[in-house]
């Protein structure tokens, strides 16, 4: 199967490999990176995967990012006969609008925090009821991981809100604050059906002890210590089927990957928020973990057809960023990568490179995600900081609990 993987992240990079791993596949990425390139095919140009996938006639495409699947490129790729796995416009509401996300989840009866939605600071603050420390501020659109801000003071709510509603789609949702570990869930789907992913644990702060900045992630595990032995078939039950059911009704036709990001609160599992694709770098940390025959469960989707079960691995997998000093915040571009030759069976994900002549150097703020699997955590995890040891490049920042802190 020829099949185009459309991104150049480090979910991205994983896709592709887990695709290529397979065998019996073609695999092209567009635009691609460094890292994928050493085994798949980069497509740079034409811009538009549309044209790329018609140029290159592929069979499938799996489209990585948000932000063309908000903008339509399933629908177009479908409606010019290219099986498409990701959702299309409507249904990824679901990520580009968290009050359509809300809306949707009071409908369907799935457990998830109480908000409103506001398009003014006054009326935001005034529902906050001087309690900041209660409340989540959330940008109702796409913010690339970083629209969630948690704030301690009414300032720092202020702040927020002054920035969050400055930018499009200008509205945020105020949501009550729970408490508990944070599981992501991700689910293959199709129609109404559903197969539920090995289940992963994101850590999104910044620093050391879950403390600092929110990032789009700074490494994860897979699977969580702590969950019950019918945690996945519980979220199936009370989570995706009825989204997918509630979204049928609405005429909507779920095709790909859907991410819960659930926390386990005192009273129960609540859903934090919906993404309409792959989670990064949760899906370092998965993918290591399923084998089979993955592109014929995406095609299965793709297709709205009925899904086989994916092949679980035994073990566990962990994945660690490595970042650029100053992320989430500013940082330079440019420092020289080495010792990627000295990870021993650990994988290196690109997720922020470039090449600079002959030499790999750092583009982004998450640069690069190392993962490994074991006979379970404690092993992947010790497979993976040791292959850490072995990478260098000038402000290189990573956190050394990863898989340790809840």
């Amino acid at each position: 199967m020829r099949i185009l993987v459309v991104g150049s992240g480090g979910r991205e990079h994983a896709l592709a490999w887990a695709l290529d791993r397979a065998g019996g596949n073609t695999v092209l990425v567009s635009p691609g990176n460094p890292g994928t390139a050493a085994f798949a095919r980069n497509v740079s140009t034409p811009a538009d995967p549309l044209q790329v996938a018609v140029d290159y006639g592929v069979d499938l495409v799996v489209v990585g990012p948000e932000a063309p699947l908000a903008a339509g490129l399933g629908d177009r790729l479908r409606a010019a006969g290219i099986p498409c796995f990701g959702p299309g416009a409507a249904c990824a509401r679901l990520e580009s609008s968290k009050w359509f996300a809300k809306e949707v989840m009071v409908a369907a009866g799935v457990p998830t925090a109480s908000g409103e939605i506001f398009e003014k600071p006054g009326d935001a603050l005034a529902f906050m009821g001087g309690k900041p420390r209660v409340w989540v501020i959330k940008a109702d659109g796409l913010a690339a991981g970083k629209g969630v801000v948690l704030p301690d003071t009414l300032q720092e709510a202020r702040e927020a809100l002054d920035g969050l509603l400055s930018n499009p789609p200008g509205r945020v949702v105020i949501e009550e604050r729970l408490s508990g570990p944070e599981v992501s869930v991700m689910a293959v789907c199709s129609g109404t059906g559903a197969v539920i992913l090995p289940p992963s644990r994101d850590h999104k702060r910044m620093g050391e002890g879950d403390t600092g900045p929110n990032t789009g992630g700074m490494g994860a595990v897979c699977p969580p210590c702590g969950l019950p032995d019918d945690f996945s078939s519980m979220m199936e039950r009370t989570v995706f089927k009825p989204v997918l059911r509630e979204l049928e009704g609405r005429g909507l036709d779920y095709r790909g990957v859907l991410y819960a990001g659930m926390m386990l609160t005192p009273g129960g599992p609540r859903v934090l928020e919906f993404n309409v694709r792959f989670g990064d770098p949760e899906t370092q940390a998965v993918l290591p973990l399923l084998g089979g025959d993955l592109a014929g469960l995406f095609m299965a989707a793709a297709l709205g057809r009925k899904l086989p079960e994916p092949l679980v691995l035994p073990g566990a997998s962990a994945v660690v960023v490595l970042a650029s000093a100053g992320y989430p915040g500013d940082y330079r571009k440019g420092a020289v990568i080495s010792g990627l030759g000295d990870v021993g069976d650990a994988m290196v994900f690109h997720a922020g490179t470039a090449l600079a002549g002959s030499e790999l150097v750092t583009s982004g703020g998450r640069v690069l995600g190392v993962a490994a699997s074991g006979e379970d955590l404690g092993e992947a995890l010790e497979k993976v900081y040791g292959a850490v040891d072995s990478i260098h490049f000038n402000g290189m920042t990573y956190r050394h609990d990863i898989g340790r802190a809840l």
